[in-house]
């Protein structure tokens, strides 16, 4: 892939990947270090389950996006619906990946190790980014208003599942064995 021949959305949505990556991992010590505040439980890990580190990519990825196009889009051209299409497909793959990643190695290693799963978040936003950007180029493009209430209900879900998680492994906190946060 030649940089110098990238549209200025395409080098944004490359240049996601690291600093999505630092922010997800700032992310992961929101929650401690706000005292345990609830509000920054809605966007921050509140405990060790694989569903909560599954944050880590959810308000930044959402945020890239839509703010560079509402930024941007008066200076730059950007197709409206494949740039959200874009957004949506990189969101989805990125927090699908940490699950899947995840239990495949542990899996397969019988353990985890820190190393890989600070390698997971970095190869989800990866991938994600990826996706985005192949859909951004490529897509057919999906109803930006479509995205952007998919976007807020998928917040309120991740809000939801904070202090009412199903009890299902995902769900699971390995040091507490517990579930969620208690309001």
């Amino acid at each position: 892939m030649n940089w110098s021949k990238l549209s200025d959305p395409e080098k944004w949505i490359l240049t996601g990947i690291p600093v999505l990556f630092l922010a997800g991992s700032l992310l992961h010590f929101l929650y401690d270090l706000s005292g345990e505040n609830l509000l920054a439980g809605l966007f921050s890990p509140v405990n060790e389950s694989i569903w909560e580190h599954t944050k880590l990519v959810v308000l930044p990825v959402i945020l890239w996006w839509t703010l560079y196009y509402f930024f941007r889009k008066d200076v730059k051209i950007i197709e409206k619906d494949r740039w959200f299409e874009g957004a949506l497909g990189a969101l989805v793959i990125a927090v699908l990946s940490i699950p899947a990643l995840f239990y495949l190695y542990t899996g397969a290693l019988g353990r985890d190790f820190l190393w890989a799963d600070i390698l997971i978040l970095l190869l989800s936003l990866a991938f994600g980014q990826l996706l985005g950007l192949h859909l951004y180029r490529y897509g057919k493009g999906m109803h930006a208003e479509t995205v952007l209430v998919i976007f807020a209900g998928i917040l309120v879900l991740f809000a939801v599942f904070t202090f009412l998680p199903p009890k299902l492994p995902l769900f699971q906190d390995p040091v507490s064995g517990g579930y969620g946060k208690k309001i």
